[in-house]
């Protein structure tokens, strides 16, 4: 099956819930963090949400159905509770001598906060170690975060998720291949942050689940029950929505990324070597950057907008929902 940039593009949109808002619940809360919401940049996550549902609150990230771990590549994410084992099981390592790392230093966590909680570099100090050395311990599922946006976040302790290792390896890889899909296993490696051989045995258990498409990057996988989804083909797409840095949509590596923006220079405008601009969704194309200061909102354009879609852009970033900054100002660079 050969595919073009069109038919991808269109349906990562679709997968993404990029296409239309869903309406304020709890299954179209979780739908939104799928693939998890990476938060690494202050209230990321909440922006990703703002983008797929309706009527989004600024709290949003501390409420149900979400609770916060160190994710892929240990970065801060926000996922459903439900899916926990998923993000945290499904990165946990092969070699058993990871293993036994990641299983001692929660130990020693557990026997330092008890049912208290205590940010991560004061619970460093009492262990004695490097506080980033701490996130080895969220493969085992039993570490959960709270992150203000400012200051150190804070961890507690957790009973392990009720799920297999091997099935939460896998179920994380479908995440991956359903949101990012097609897609390779190099790229996933890169984006779960676990190491080729662990990414290769995935992929193998996954083998008959998975069927390989050409697109213009080269080969690909999706998963076999998403073809329908990818033959549908490109649909009209008028939505505009300012994905914050990391989204989802935009979080890729290696030729997928010229795939999503074909200009060089434009790549690089997006893909910074420090803190990632957002992303200006409009029609189903990444036509610009954005990023915010406090209440003001700068969007960079790469083409000339029509006054309709200048009109809307500036309309989406009135609407962001942002704690404690009162009206937003929007300025074009």
């Amino acid at each position: 099956m050969n595919v073009d940039r069109d038919g991808i593009l269109a349906h990562r949109i679709r997968v993404n819930g990029l296409d239309t808002r869903a309406p304020y619940t709890t299954d179209s809360l979780e739908r939104a963090a799928h693939a998890g919401l990476q938060d690494s940049m202050p209230r990321a996550a909440v922006l990703s949400v703002h983008a797929r549902v309706d009527d989004t609150p600024s709290d949003v990230w501390s409420s149900d159905p979400y609770v916060q771990v160190w994710g892929p590549r240990f970065s801060a994410f926000v996922v459903a509770h439900r899916d926990r084992g998923v993000f945290t099981l499904g990165r946990h390592p092969q070699e058993a001598w990871a293993q036994d790392r990641a299983v001692d230093i929660a130990d020693s966590l557990a026997s330092v906060l008890g049912d208290d909680t205590m940010t991560y570099s004061d619970a460093g100090r009492a262990l004695g170690m490097n506080p980033n050395a701490l996130r080895y311990a969220t493969t085992t599922g039993r570490v959960v975060l709270r992150w203000e946006g400012a200051g150190k976040p804070t961890i507690r302790m957790v009973p392990p998720p009720e799920m297999d290792v091997g099935d939460a390896r896998k179920e994380l890889a479908r995440r991956y291949l359903r949101v990012f899909g097609p897609t390779t296993e190099v790229a996933y490696a890169k984006w779960a942050g676990v190491n080729s051989r662990l990414a290769a045995d995935v992929f193998a258990e996954l083998a008959p689940e998975l069927t390989e498409v050409e697109t213009p990057v080269g080969s690909a996988l999706l998963l076999t029950a998403d073809l329908p989804l990818l033959a549908a083909g490109p649909s009209a797409v008028d939505t505009v929505r300012l994905l914050p840095s990391g989204d989802t949509y935009y979080l890729l590596h290696g030729p997928d990324r010229a795939l999503l923006v074909p200009d060089v220079a434009h790549r690089e405008q997006l893909w910074t070597s420090r803190v990632w601009p957002g992303a200006v969704l409009v029609s189903g194309q990444v036509v610009g950057t954005w990023r915010r200061a406090k209440g003001r909102v700068s969007i960079h354009p790469w083409r000339r907008l029509a006054a309709g879609e200048q009109e809307a852009v500036a309309a989406e970033a009135e609407s962001l929902p942002m704690p404690d900054v009162g009206q937003i100002t929007v300025t074009w660079t």
